[in-house]
């Protein structure tokens, strides 16, 4: 970090807060620190109104959906203002096949709902208990990835045209290539005129196959966030 920082860049869930769930009042307090001192970005696999709402309406930019959507935060509506939406078309046909033909081979022909769940951006997203699974049964699936872990590579190289992380609990996320955090993060420094060098990144999933991982090997200044509770004594260093 041998240049003065100017943008804080932050993951959401199991960054800032527990998976889905609203932001905590210490790490409120903890953001509102930083935006004295500094720029500050969500970046999200997620909308970005969804994420804005996560947050209590958080004064904050978004990047939502991997880079396909970013919303301004306007201090005088009091929100956010989408500038981007990006959409990519889907082949559903070929999709359907090829998940066929995965979850043949791996054993996961019996799921609750949908085999696949399209979204409206393009991105895809391969739920191997289905979409209408139990969440306690997605809870318990796979803690630690290691089943999905098992055959990642596999799917990525079926899916050579998406950018694919090991999401949620019992998922694979996709997004139209080239979008993932790291392309999104870059976008948002070019538009902004803002060096890699002068970004801190705080991110949980940047393991195999997570989708921070893209950011962590990248050049950015990245801060691993291993507990979420633990971000306002990760970033303290920053206020001083």
């Amino acid at each position: 970090m041998d240049k003065k920082i100017r943008l804080i860049a932050m993951d959401l869930d199991g960054t800032l807060t527990q998976h889905k769930e609203p932001l905590t009042a210490e790490n409120r307090r903890a953001l509102e620190a930083l935006s004295e001192k500094y720029q500050l970005v969500m970046v999200g696999a997620g909308g970005c109104r969804r994420i804005f709402e996560q947050l209590g309406r958080f004064p904050i930019d978004v990047i939502g959906n991997y880079g396909l959507q970013y919303a301004r935060y306007d201090s005088e509506r009091g929100d956010i203002v989408l500038m981007r939406d990006v959409s990519f078309p889907t082949d559903r046909d070929s999709i359907d096949e090829r998940v066929r033909a995965l979850r043949q081979r791996h054993s996961y022909t019996a799921f609750r709902g949908e085999s696949v769940e399209y979204h409206a951006s393009g991105c895809v997203t391969l739920p191997l208990l289905g979409t209408r699974a139990i969440q306690a049964d997605k809870l318990a699936f796979d803690p630690n990835r290691k089943k999905r872990r098992a055959f990642y590579r596999e799917v990525v190289e079926t899916f050579s045209e998406y950018n694919v992380f090991i999401g949620g609990s019992s998922s694979f996320d996709m997004s139209p290539r080239p979008y993932d955090k790291a392309y999104a993060l870059d976008l948002y420094c070019k538009e902004h005129g803002i060096e890699h060098s002068e970004v801190i990144y705080l991110g949980d999933d940047y393991g195999r196959g997570g989708n921070d991982e893209s950011v962590y090997k990248a050049d950015f200044n990245y801060i691993e966030v291993d507990d979420y509770r633990e971000f306002p004594a990760l970033i303290s260093f920053l206020l001083d």
